[in-house]
């Protein structure tokens, strides 16, 4: 009986099995009833019209036939080589899909025999009936123009700015503040525009000028100053990731970071149009009659990290530092965090992993190029000593026989860069050409022809064979050989002759760069080659040919393209309230918050566009406006309905930028240099700070500045990437490494020693303690100048009262110390006292706020 219930239960199953043959074993199974639900039940939340991860679709059969990243997934009549089949049956050590439940084996079988019969997809069902991926957020529409609201209370806007605040306002029953008064405003407006606080007698002069448009002429008065350029240059630097050291272990010094720095103040300064703002910087050498100047400006993407360290793969960094690229155009410029999408699809916004790449391709093509960018004053006397100086150092080359060693030398290393592997010292050679050549591209002059080669060039490659030679042969040789001698007349021959500033800018290649997309962001692991281009869901790019990074310029700010004129308006409105319209200014997507006043964005940013992209005219609307002038001040009205001030029914109350906190500091105290521009200064800072930094062993070292430049603005202050300028850190500054499209504010008890203990604030109130002491006049005479000059008003009586007692406190102890006073380098007890009261002020909540 147990025999015939197993020949019956075979019998079954060969039955079944039949009828399983004879529906998926006899010809092609029919798309539309049996293959296209599979794809639509099983795979189409992941590789549909919404979301295609790892770029596949499968409801297009186009897209499906053409395959993800990885290349192709359906080879038609081979089941067994397609990559969609290993996918599905978790195969050649691939993760199974979809994730979590499986396919089941009928679902399998359906796809395995469409395939094996020719994967035949009807030209009816080609397309899917409901697609297209175009966002329908917010931020990826169109800029318009809105109209201007209809308020209550007409009489209380200035300009356009206040009608559409206020009409939030009386939406949500809330009034505006009243006008800050006019000392406040005088130093909150000169804050803003200039980085600096007013002097007392620009104080005096506004607060008795009569004339109703006398807030207006400050205005005017302070676009027009430089000062202005240098404090909006700094918050463009903020994107820029500018530093003045490479970063990294090594962290080498940048002695011409500052040349780009440089151009983006004097571009400020001549209000430069936004439009060719973002070309020259993107492209400088890509646009027509190309010069030094504009090459200068392509410095924004030479601000990248460089590293290196020994054992680090120098394509793997070209990959990182193109990466950072990149994404730094596409959060500065778009406000998208297309990150995200470096290993796949971006999650929450329709940014796909070729979009990422596509964007990478413009910059790929890049090179790293240092030229000649002489400042005023540095030609004449360079091409007046010029000759005299390339024959003394040909001279000493020829006298070290340079020539032949170093023809040898370029010899070996192309054999070596060839033959990788095969002797280690010349690998390590070849590694120090790509990571340790000062001034240029090592690699690219390498492999020039020498016919090719500038006089820069030639210099560039001597200069590393001469001081590196040692990797090849070994220092034995190489100090016979004394190179190291020769490297250091070399050095000082350089430092006695006139020569120009130079500059770190882009260049690109003669031969484009094939660029793939790299599966799961790995930088070995080619995908799908790729082009340059723009993401898909925003309007199409125009461009003849291969697009190239002059073509991403012009696209970024065409009349077409719906973020870029709103995420800089926004950047810029930040500045004056604290925050942005849209608060996540780095994130325009949809994980982004939404904007306060949505009209009022898309106001200013057509009237961005329609001003010539002009930045002033910007600066000026928001500064004149009825919301801006608003008193700070905090009201119980309020705590409820708009505890944030999303609402601006009020201005806010915002500390200082960190550069700013140093340079009220030296303003107050009359030791600030306000000379503009130049090269980076090293001032005072803690003992032990500098010699952290593995980049001062290098050919660098913190040497306190002296004289003026000891007193230069904090935007001129060197920035060293592993060890920055403490207080600078300390108050919030970027740390430079990657762009920061605002800066986050905190308060901790650092600061608070910072301003009692930092060298430029102990030096600070010591000069302003000696000019109270020695200016003459009464003690409340001689307050309410120190009062005026640091925090732009007269004490109240409560607080002259209490500063009268301490500066009597500090007297007594004085008095019976008199030894105290050699540290404040005081002539007098009262000067001494006057130093502590000075102290106190430039301590003050009042003095580092912007009220």
């Amino acid at each position: 009986m147990t025999a015939l219930r197993i020949v019956l239960g075979v019998l079954a199953a060969l039955a079944a099995w039949g009828q399983f043959a004879a529906v998926y074993g006899q010809g092609a199974p029919d798309f539309e009833r049996e293959v296209q639900p599979v794809f639509r039940k099983r795979c189409s939340g992941c590789h549909g019209a919404s979301k295609q991860t790892n770029g596949l679709r499968l409801d297009d059969r186009d897209a499906a036939m053409k395959g993800g990243y990885s290349g192709a997934v359906i080879v038609p009549g081979k089941s067994a080589e397609s990559a969609l089949m290993h996918r599905v049956l978790g195969q050649k050590g691939l993760m199974a899909m979809p994730p979590g439940k499986r396919l089941d084996e009928a679902e399998v079988a359906v796809l395995r025999s469409w395939i094996d019969a020719g994967a035949k997809w009807p030209d009816a069902l080609a397309k899917p009936k409901a697609g297209g991926r175009r966002s329908d957020h917010w931020s990826f529409q169109a800029i318009k123009r809105p109209a201007l609201p209809e308020v209550k209370n007409a009489g209380w806007a200035r300009n356009a700015v206040d009608r559409f605040v206020l009409a939030r306002l009386e939406k949500e029953g809330i009034q505006p503040s009243p006008e800050a008064d006019k000392a406040t405003l005088l130093r909150r407006v000169t804050l803003d525009l200039t980085g600096l606080p007013p002097s007392a007698e620009e104080m005096r002069a506004f607060l008795t000028d009569g004339r109703a448009d006398a807030y207006e002429r400050v205005v005017e008065r302070l676009l027009a100053s430089p000062h202005y350029a240098e404090r909006w240059a700094r918050a463009w630097l903020d994107t820029a990731r500018y530093a003045d050291s490479d970063g990294y272990e090594k962290d080498w010094g940048r002695p011409y970071a500052w040349r780009y720095r440089q151009w983006v103040i004097e571009a400020f300064d001549r209000d430069m149009p936004f439009d060719e703002f973002t070309r020259l910087q993107l492209a400088g050498d890509l646009v027509a009659n190309a010069n030094a100047e504009t090459r200068v400006a392509t410095g924004f993407h030479r601000m990248t990290l460089t590293n290196r360290e020994g054992g680090v793969d120098s394509e793997q960094f070209r990959f990182e530092a193109t990466l950072d690229r990149a994404l730094t155009t596409s959060s500065v410029w778009l406000g998208l965090t297309m990150g995200c999408a470096q290993c796949h699809d971006h999650k929450y916004d329709p940014i796909t992993q070729k979009d990422t790449y596509q964007m990478f391709a413009f910059f790929d093509n890049a090179s790293e190029v240092d030229i000649d960018a002489p400042m005023p004053g540095e030609l004449g006397p360079y091409l007046a000593k010029k000759d005299e100086y390339r024959a003394k150092r040909e001279a000493l080359l020829k006298e070290y026989n340079v020539a032949p060693q170093m023809a040898a030398w370029e010899k070996e290393m192309l054999y070596t860069s060839a033959h990788p592997g095969e002797r280690t010292d010349w690998d390590l050679a070849w590694d120090c050409l790509l990571k340790l050549t000062e001034g240029g591209d090592g690699e690219r002059v390498m492999r020039m022809p020498a016919a090719k080669r500038t006089q820069r060039d030639w210099d560039v490659l001597t200069d590393h064979f001469i001081r590196n030679y040692h990797f090849a042969v070994g220092n034995k040789k190489w100090k016979e050989l004394k190179l190291d001698e020769l490297d250091k007349k070399l050095r000082a021959l350089y430092a006695e002759y006139p020569q120009l500033t130079q500059a770190m800018t882009l260049a690109e290649l003669d031969a484009p760069r094939q660029v793939h997309l790299r599966i799961r962001g790995d930088y070995k692991a080619n995908g799908i080659p790729v082009e340059p281009g723009t993401p898909g869901f925003l309007p199409e790019m125009k461009a003849s040919g291969r697009a190239s990074r002059l073509d991403l310029a012009n696209w970024l700010v065409s009349e077409e393209n719906p973020l870029t004129a709103r995420v800089t308006v926004n950047r810029v409105w930040q500045e004056y309230f604290g925050t942005g319209i849209v608060k996540t200014a780095e994130d325009f997507g949809t994980q982004g918050d939404a904007p306060s006043h949505p009209e009022l964005l898309d106001y200013l940013a057509s009237e961005f566009r329609a001003g010539g992209w002009k930045w002033k005219p910007l600066h000026r609307l928001i500064v004149t406006s009825a919301t801006y002038r608003q008193a700070s001040h905090t009201r119980p009205d309020l705590e409820d309905k708009d505890p944030n001030n999303r609402l601006l029914a009020r201005q806010s109350r915002l500390r200082l930028p960190a550069e700013s906190v140093r340079d009220a500091a030296l303003f107050a105290a009359g030791l600030i240099d306000l000379r503009v521009g130049g090269p980076s200064v090293k001032p005072p800072q803690p003992k032990g700070v500098s010699e952290i930094s593995y980049g001062f062993g290098w050919g660098g070292q913190w040497v306190d500045a002296t004289g003026a430049d000891r007193y230069r603005r904090g935007l001129y202050i060197h920035f060293q990437r592993t060890t920055p300028y403490p207080l600078l850190m300390n108050f919030d500054a970027p740390k430079g490494n990657v762009t920061a499209c605002r800066r986050l504010r905190s308060n901790t008890p650092l600061q608070a020693l910072n301003l009692l203990n930092d060298p430029v604030f102990l030096e600070a109130a010591q000069a302003l303690g000696w000019q109270v002491a020695r200016g003459g006049g009464t003690f409340d005479e001689r307050l309410e100048r120190a009062y005026v000059t640091a925090v732009g008003r007269k004490p109240a009586a409560r607080e002259a009262a209490r500063l009268r007692a301490y500066f009597d406190q500090q007297k007594a102890i004085f008095d019976r110390e008199p030894q105290s006073m050699k540290a404040l380098r005081a002539e007098s007890v009262d000067e001494a006292a006057w130093i502590g009261v000075a102290s106190v002020l430039l301590n003050l909540d009042e003095f580092i706020t912007r009220e």
